[in-house]
């Protein structure tokens, strides 16, 4: 499995203990990201309460930076932020996801990473609790494909599967 980075609009009191809880529920190893980490395959890192989280490339693959910049959405961590960076620094190689959420957060950093070659999934409306972000990214053209929750694993791991094949089905072949 590929380095999974996440941004949850959380206070930062909360996302110690989230990411402690992912790590108990998943076989990926889930960790808060401190900065500074190269990112691994079968790790998963969540941005803290406290800060946006970047991804840069670095001698040997990609590193993760944190910043206390000011909040983007009205949100710090915003996912605008960190979807902007893998646009810039994973393009192609990237899959981009949003969830249920309020607001429009990640919208315009999906739309990047789509248009710099990343496949995009968005919650369907019908599985959120709150249809704003998906709804947003959906309405822009950010999305390659939108899915019921209980469908996007599957929708993904079938990404991922393809891109090892080289061989991919619907959207962009990210290796072009």
């Amino acid at each position: 499995m590929p380095p999974i980075v996440m941004v949850q609009h959380m206070p930062e009191t909360f996302t110690p203990s989230f990411a402690k809880r992912l790590d108990g529920l998943s076989r990926l190893n889930v960790i808060e990201a401190q900065g500074g980490e190269r990112l691994k395959p079968g790790m998963a890192y969540l941005a803290p309460g406290h800060s946006h989280m970047r991804v840069r490339k670095s001698a040997g693959g990609c590193v993760l930076e944190l910043s206390q910049d000011e909040p983007v959405n009205r949100h710090r961590p915003a996912a605008d932020v960190l979807f902007h960076s893998l646009a810039e620094h994973v393009g192609r190689r990237a899959i981009g996801m949003i969830l249920t959420g309020m607001g429009k957060d990640g919208a315009q950093g999906l739309l990047a990473m789509r248009q710099a070659g990343a496949w995009n999934i968005g919650q369907d409306q019908a599985s959120c609790v709150v249809y704003g972000m998906p709804r947003e990214a959906a309405a822009i053209g950010a999305l390659d494909t939108v899915a019921r929750l209980g469908d996007i694993p599957d929708a993904l791991l079938g990404r991922l599967l393809a891109c090892d094949r080289g061989s991919v089905t619907g959207g962009r072949d990210p290796a072009r």
